[in-house]
């Protein structure tokens, strides 16, 4: 359809049609993206307990039956959606790293390595790992996934700090980090710890410095 003209020379685009339709796959993988950031909100708002996937289902806005569909059981909905929010915080720790500033390197990635375990993505873990630590069907599904958490963890923990583990203790070094950042994660689980935290991670960052070999 051709645009029609003004009395000025100037022209009006066309009318536009009915909306393209959305293709299958696409709109498939929005609902599941529906309902896996609903997920982590239930987890984070309710807990395990409260995190039912008729809940989940009618906050995602998904009928019960589209969401049996791909995610049969409310376990499988909840690993699916933990891991797929890491994933993402994976990207985005990696992107931030390449903003890291040279003078002051070592505090600012502490400030990076700490934000993931105080993020929403970590509390609906904590909900996770919590329940499967008495139900060994749900644990088995969550023990690889931490697992590979794990080793993403290190690697970048490393990459962040801009060291090789092989030299000195710097491994060590690396795996207390990770450790002080998942305690000082568990002590915001239920008030506001930043102060505290904010003071740790500066004497630890003195301490990293003085440490690490480069």
């Amino acid at each position: 359809m051709s645009a029609t003209p003004h009395t000025d020379g100037s022209s009006v685009a066309p009318e536009l049609g009915p909306a393209a339709r959305v293709p299958q796959g696409e709109r498939t993988r929005l609902m599941r993206l529906r309902l896996m950031e609903a997920t982590i909100e239930c987890l984070v708002e309710l807990g395990w307990t409260g995190t039912t996937t008729t809940v989940v289902s009618q906050r995602a806005g998904v009928s019960r039956g589209a969401q049996l569909h791909h995610f049969p059981t409310k376990q499988d909905l909840v690993v699916a959606a933990v891991e797929h929010l890491t994933e993402r915080r994976r990207h985005e720790l990696a992107q931030s790293a390449a903003d890291l500033p040279a003078e002051g390197r070592t505090r600012a990635a502490l400030d990076l390595i700490a934000a993931q375990y105080v993020s929403p993505v970590f509390f609906a873990a904590l909900e996770l790992w919590v329940a499967a630590r008495t139900d060994p069907a749900l644990r088995a599904a969550v023990v690889p996934l931490e697992r590979r958490f794990g080793r993403d963890a290190h690697a970048y923990t490393l990459a962040l700090l801009g060291v090789d583990e092989r030299r000195g203790h710097n491994r060590q070094h690396v795996q207390a980090t990770l450790d002080l950042a998942r305690g000082l994660g568990l002590a915001a689980a239920l008030t506001d710890d930043s102060a505290r935290r904010a003071s740790i991670l500066d004497a630890w960052a003195d301490t990293l410095d003085r440490e690490l070999e480069t």
